[in-house]
């Protein structure tokens, strides 16, 4: 008779807890009847980069979430395309740079993209010193 006892309240828990995460579920899917979310760019809290906010819209909703904008990113493409480089291209003496292509490999939150984009920065030299001093050994 005990067991009968113990088997028929595992069996009241369990429908318990199972009834609970088919309301959580159905509370969420109801949340989300939207498809077709418009989201805007990252735009950091402070500064040019950091945690901001991303604004969404679907019809009459609007959502706010949270982003990060990578503190290196190029503000000319925005932190939301990102792109597959070539390696750098040779150093052009006329105008003392060098320069490599991106293909677009990914938009995200909708973002408008160019398909390509080039990038140039300056030539460097090779003479970089490469003794740096070991911090924190050879204290006498």
């Amino acid at each position: 008779m005990q067991h009968r006892g113990f088997f028929l309240l595992a069996l009241l828990a369990l429908l318990a807890v199972t009834s609970a995460v088919a309301k959580k579920k159905e509370k969420v899917k109801k949340g989300s009847e939207c498809s077709e979310w418009t989201w805007g760019p990252c735009t950091p809290s402070s500064k040019d980069c950091g945690m901001g906010f991303r604004e969404g819209t679907c019809g009459a909703q609007t959502q706010r979430v949270h982003c990060k904008v990578p503190c290196n990113w190029k503000k000319e493409f925005g932190a939301d395309c990102k792109y597959k480089f070539e390696s750098w291209g040779a150093c052009d003496g006329s105008t003392g740079t060098k320069a490599r292509q991106g293909t677009l490999k990914k938009a995200r939150y909708n973002a408008q993209c160019q398909e390509t984009i080039r990038v140039t920065k300056p030539c460097t030299s090779k003479t970089k010193s490469k003794t740096k001093a070991k911090k924190g050994k050879g204290k006498d």
